[in-house]
Formats: C-alpha cells, structure tokens, sequence
C-alpha cells in the first residue's frame, strides 16, 4: 500500500491498551509522531514495536505539547489524533482526496462518533462534536488549559464529511477523574472572564448545563447513558466554578 505524505501526531500519557489498537490502523501514513509525557507503563515497548517517531516532553499544558511536537513532524500536513480516536476508512479516503487536490485549504474539521457505556451516542450534543485535527504544519494550537483548538483565525478551513471514531472514556471512573482534571485547568481559564463566583455559576449554569444536554440536545433519546452524560457534565460546570471560587480564597 503507498503510503499517504502525511504526519500522524498522537499525543500520549500511559495509553498502552489504546496504541495497540491505534498503531496498526495507521500504515497508510508516511510518518507516525508519538509525543510521550514520561509514561510509566508499556507505551514506549509497544511504539518500538512499529515505525514510529517516538519523542518525549515533560506535560506543561496539552496545547503546549502538540505546539513543540508540530515542528517536529516532517510532512507538510498532519493529521492530530489522540490515542482513543479510530480514523475510519472512509475518512482516510477523504484525507488522500484532499492531499491530492493541493487545496489552499489550511485546516481541516473533523467530526467525532463518540462511544460512552459501549454505545454509540447519537445525541446529547455529543452527536455535533468536531475538532480541527488536519492541518498544515505551520498551524498552532491557543493557549487554552481545556479543550485548547488550533487558531484558526485567518486560515482557510474547511469541514470534512467522514467521522473519527472516539471511545472516549473507559468507565465513569475514568470520566469523573477527567473531570476533575478538566474542571481546575478551566478554572484558570475562566478567572479572567468571572469577576464574582456567586450562585449564578454554581447552581444556574449546572442546572442549564443539565437541560441542554438531556432535554435540548436529546440526551434522553440516548437513554440511561443520556441522563449519566446530562448529570456528569452538569457536575463538570458546578465543579469548574467551585475550584475557581477556592482558588480565590487561597490567593
């Protein structure tokens, strides 16, 4: 198979399960770049097992990272994925027909099929997630703690049709401790854009947050996974401000 002219970035931390099913899904890319925060468990062994550019950095924040690992890429263009994402094979279609257009398109969106409680969900507002993950090398990432995106002010983006496969978190374990992560890095994120941490942000906002993700986007159509997602997010947004107001009373 000729392989496609095309940097794979996959930006890991102890995602050993996760890279060995990743890894073999990626031969039709001319390079495969792993950026490893110091992972404690097998990723290291199971990327030597592969052709893959392995690298390492000490984790300052996750736009800082792809930022530093951008440049080290060798190809013009580069698909960001992360070690839970699964491009599909029409997606990889999609890809080569852009790379071979010679598009003066900059960036690329991709939507994600997510995975929560082995199902699919269809709803939620899960069903709209899309990330810019194509891009051009000289692309770079803001300076956002959480859900940090490629800046795309003047590029030239556009949207592909086909999906990225996402299992997005392992169990509500998993979930809950990546809220918790999310929560004190958008507290930073939010300070400067929250004058008074009242009851506003701790019980309107959650409560809102809960009816846009099961009543507006449809969550309950998804069903008990709907309402889980519906709660957890709620409880994301509540958490967000009750660090931010601790953060407060530490200063």
């Amino acid at each position: 198979m000729e392989k496609l002219p095309i940097s794979v970035l996959i930006p890991v931390l102890n995602e050993e399960k996760n890279l060995a099913e990743l890894l073999p899904l990626l031969d039709w890319a001319a390079e495969i770049v792993v950026v490893d925060s110091f992972s404690t468990d097998q990723t290291q062994h199971i990327c030597e097992q592969y052709q893959v550019k392995f690298l390492q950095r000490k984790y300052d924040t996750p736009a800082a990272q792809k930022n530093w690992a951008i440049p080290q890429c060798a190809h013009e263009w580069l698909l960001i994925v992360d070690a839970d994402e699964r491009p599909k094979t029409a997606l990889i279609a999609e890809i080569a027909t852009v790379l071979n257009q010679n598009s003066p398109t900059e960036a690329y969106w991709i939507y994600r099929e997510n995975y929560f409680l082995n199902q699919k969900i269809n709803h939620s507002g899960w069903n709209k997630d899309k990330v810019v993950r194509l891009i051009r090398r000289h692309c770079r990432y803001n300076n956002n703690q959480v859900h940090e995106e490629i800046e795309t002010k003047g590029l030239k983006v556009d949207l592909l049709k086909n999906r990225l496969e996402h299992y997005t978190y392992v169990s509500l374990d998993h979930f809950i401790d990546k809220l918790q992560r999310y929560a004190t890095w958008a507290a930073i994120d939010y300070e400067p854009k929250t004058p008074k941490v009242g009851i506003w942000q701790l019980y309107f906002k959650p409560v809102f947050r809960f009816f846009k993700h099961y009543i507006w986007q449809k969550g309950f159509l998804d069903g008990r996974a709907g309402l889980i997602i519906a709660f957890l997010m709620a409880f994301g947004v509540f958490l967000r401000y009750a660090k931010l107001y601790e953060r407060r009373l530490k200063q």
